[in-house]
């Protein structure tokens, strides 16, 4: 896995790799600044930030068929969430670029032959074209709803539009190829390993054949074999309810996927702490940050327009959703018991608000809330909580019953392959909210927005998702080990060191651990530098991989904003390991061994 050239896809020769690799300390600075030698040689990225290239080439081909020249193309997967971006760009741009944005939404065609697959599948595009000045602007939504197209569906519904069977949902149809086309579909609708489930392929009734003439049941089949042979949708559905049964902490087998009804009464003894948690109360998203902006658009719609309340250093994007959607937020970035005091007392005062977010624990720099005080505070003054359990994963903590919604991006440890994006929420079912959540839920979230064959993959990375936790979290205190060992290191930052421990204890599961992230910063510069240059890990964006990855997070993250970040304890040379599953002895040595170059050099390092 180490050694990756830069711009590389991580993991190697993966279509749809989440991370990509930024091996110097430098690379990272040329990331962040845009600078060429770094942009030009990037084969891909973190999806909400980089737009994956088979995203960028459907984008171009719409463009071409209904935009005009030189205009840019965001796509969604969904009619409603392009009005949404559109509404947001005409809130925060100036007149004249919001006056360029047009949209186009393409369906299946179904005035021609296709198969019950494609026509199951539902595939739809909505495409917002803005001008090149406005691109900032649409990035602005892309990149903090996470609502933007997944790679897969993007990949897939390029290759109907290309055969003509998507249409504009006006009639107008799509350009139809004059002659016969070869088929240049992604290969693995051609060919039967998937590395998903293998049911026999669909195929014509005889009945509805023999009701066919013979050029539409030719193309009929062919749209079988092209698009629909390995993407069955009878395991759609069961996919979707196996990794809701594994997010409730209910399903813990690694039992292959069938069709057939989960067990009764198996959700009754989850994990979660709450006996009358179902199925139907677990949300799936495309990815984590979908789950996050929809939900604080749910409280909006169920509660009113009021501002909420930022606990905690957060994960960037969070807080830009509370700052740019809806009134507002209050932000308190340290998560202290003094945050708490002040929150109270503002409370106290009369002052009223939406719904407190907070991470548990936070990232990067590993810090727990007080989950029970401010269950207390919630319920004394009338606001929800959403917790964001990502770094924590349910396998080591349950914060569900200090909780009104708990998110989760499924991206990262649930995952592990690094190959497939994805994120779920659960509503509280002893919510004082959760009615009026369930009810926002069924009219104002559009339906199946998470892409089937997102969803199998999703499902099959994550069949063995406890077993791989104990290592993890094994793995991640030996390396603690050697960097508290290490004079070299100004801090350490993990659940276990940090000094909200006691919190992190009230919440952790009997078998839990402290998880598999680690956050440290070096008495110098210079020594970070050389650490991260020699660390023989991979190396970029993205955590919970099943392989260990490094990254100078703070850099990554909030390259504008450093002095902001570093005056809530977020050090700009603050290196974050996500930790693998690597053998522990070799992993442990790589980390020694890259403190060893660091400890060489004398401190001092030459750009």
């Amino acid at each position: 896995m180490p050694g990756f050239q830069l711009g590389e896809a991580i993991p190697p020769d993966t279509a749809h790799a989440v991370s990509v690799s930024l091996p110097t300390w430098k690379a990272n600075i040329g990331y962040e600044e845009g600078q060429d030698w770094v942009i030009g040689r990037l084969t891909t990225g973190y999806p909400r930030f980089f737009i994956h290239k088979s995203i960028q080439s459907f984008a171009s081909d719409i463009v071409a068929e209904f935009g005009s020249e030189g205009s840019k193309a965001f796509l969604f997967p969904a009619r409603q969430i392009a009005s949404r971006c559109v509404s947001f760009v005409e809130s925060i741009a100036p007149p004249e670029i919001a006056a360029s944005l047009d949209t186009v939404h393409l369906v299946l065609d179904t005035s021609k032959p296709t198969s019950e697959t494609l026509a199951s599948l539902s595939p739809s595009i909505s495409a917002v074209f803005c001008s090149p000045e406005g691109f900032p602007y649409l990035k602005q939504y892309w990149q903090h709803t996470g609502d933007g197209v997944s790679s897969r569906r993007a990949e897939f519904c390029h290759g109907l539009f290309r055969d003509g069977l998507l249409r504009r949902d006006d009639g107008v149809p799509t350009a139809v190829p004059s002659g016969p086309k070869p088929c240049k579909g992604p290969r693995r609708y051609q060919r039967l390993d998937s590395g998903m489930p293998t049911p026999s392929p669909n195929k014509l009734s005889p009945e509805r054949a023999a009701g066919l003439g013979p050029d539409v049941q030719e193309t009929s089949l062919f749209l079988e074999e092209r698009f629909g042979r390995n993407l069955d949708v009878s395991f759609v559905e069961p996919a979707k309810s196996a990794i809701k049964r594994r997010i409730a902490g209910a399903l813990r087998t690694d039992r292959e996927l069938t069709a057939a009804p989960p067990p009764e009464g198996e959700m009754a003894s989850n994990s979660r702490g709450v006996v009358n948690l179902r199925e139907h109360d677990i949300y799936l998203f495309p990815c984590g940050m979908s789950a996050i902006f929809n939900f604080h658009r749910a409280l909006l719609g169920a509660r009113g327009s009021m501002k909420s309340i930022n606990l905690g250093f957060p994960y960037v994007d969070t807080l830009k959703i509370l700052q740019k959607f809806g009134p507002g937020c209050v932000f308190y970035g340290h998560s202290s018991e003094a945050d708490l005091d002040h929150l109270e007392t503002r409370l106290e005062a009369g002052e009223r608000f939406l719904a407190l977010f907070c991470e548990f624990p936070g990232n990067p720099l590993l810090t727990c809330p007080n989950l029970a005080r401010i269950r207390q505070l919630a319920d004394r003054h009338d606001f929800a909580v959403v917790v964001d359990e990502t770094i924590g994963t349910f396998a080591n903590i349950n914060v569900l019953p200090f909780a009104d919604v708990v998110v989760s991006s499924l991206t990262k440890i649930f995952s592990g392959d690094c190959n497939v994006m994805g994120g779920s929420a659960i509503v509280n079912p002893n919510s004082r909210y959760y009615a009026a959540l369930r009810e926002f839920a069924r009219t104002g979230f559009e339906p199946d927005t998470y892409w089937p064959e997102d969803v199998m993959f999703m499902e099959r990375n994550s069949r063995d998702f406890v077993s791989r936790i104990d290592r993890v979290n094994a793995n991640a205190e030996a390396i603690c080990g050697v960097f508290r060992d290490s004079p070299l290191i100004k801090s350490l930052f993990y659940p276990k060191f940090n000094e909200s421990r006691p919190n992190y204890e009230a919440c952790k599961l009997p078998g839990g651990g402290y998880g598999g992230l680690v956050s440290v910063v070096f008495h110098s510069r210079e020594q970070a530098i050389v650490f991260y240059d020699a660390v023989d890990t991979a190396k970029g964006p993205s955590l919970g991989t099943n392989f260990t990855l490094t990254s100078p997070y703070v850099i990554l993250a909030y390259y504008q904003e450093l002095d902001w970040a570093a005056s809530f304890g977020a050090d700009p040379d603050m290196i974050r390991i996500s930790v693998g599953l690597e053998e522990t002895d070799n992993i442990v040595s790589v980390f020694k061994t890259a403190l060893k170059a660091a400890e060489d050099s004398g401190g001092s390092h030459q750009e």
